[in-house]
């Protein structure tokens, strides 16, 4: 697999939201506002990517039976200075996103990245497959959140669009909501990638 082909796999072929299904807490709990998908999925990917190239830079001198401790502190440091650069310089979004930003830690789409990627590959291929997955991610949790926010707050990036005094579709911005549309988009998804199978076998 060239990199381009390992860079593009988790934008849709292995999405971490609509395909692996994986990080589902802070899809769901973050996704009410585009920005806020938008800032959960960069301070992800920022993880992913970096946590990715030090785990494979170290696999070879990492003992087995610890490889899992040593992957988890090496996240974690990467955690601290996103947790610690959104407190200072975005403190809004920082205030929105919450506990969700020190959970970064535990979500099983980084751990898992280490586990099975970059701990079995080279450095280049691993920041490339960081990259990959982290915007994937990204794309999945702006789009679920522009969604919800155009539904359910007549808003985008908090611009406005129907007057303020006019309600939007409040289910759209409280968890069934998240829920919903999250199962569209994977029900879209799927019906996209049976077409694509069709006609693939046809031709």
């Amino acid at each position: 697999m060239n990199q381009w082909q390992n860079f593009t796999k988790g934008i849709l072929k292995e999405n971490p939201v609509l395909v692996l299904v994986l990080g589902m807490c802070p899809t769901l709990a973050t996704t009410s506002s585009a920005i806020n998908g938008l800032g959960m999925g960069l301070a992800s990917t920022f993880v992913l990517a970096l946590s990715n190239v030090i785990i494979s830079a170290v696999r070879k001198m990492v003992p087995n039976i610890i490889r899992i401790p040593i992957f988890i502190v090496i996240i974690a440091t990467f955690v601290t200075i996103v947790d610690m650069v959104m407190h200072a310089f975005v403190p809004d979004l920082y205030k929105a996103l919450g506990i969700f930003i020190p959970l970064i830690v535990v979500n099983c789409m980084v751990l898992g990245r280490a586990e099975a990627f970059a701990s079995k590959n080279n450095i280049l291929s691993s920041l490339v497959d960081g990259l990959g997955i982290g915007i994937g991610f990204t794309l999945i949790l702006t789009v679920l959140g522009s969604i919800r926010e155009i539904l359910g707050a007549g808003s985008i990036f908090g611009y406005k669009f129907i007057a303020p005094t006019a309600d939007g579709i409040l289910v759209f911005i409280l968890a069934p909501g998240a829920f919903l549309t999250l199962g569209i988009l994977m029900a879209l998804n799927n019906l996209y990638k049976n077409r694509t199978s069709k006609t693939t076998k046809n031709s």
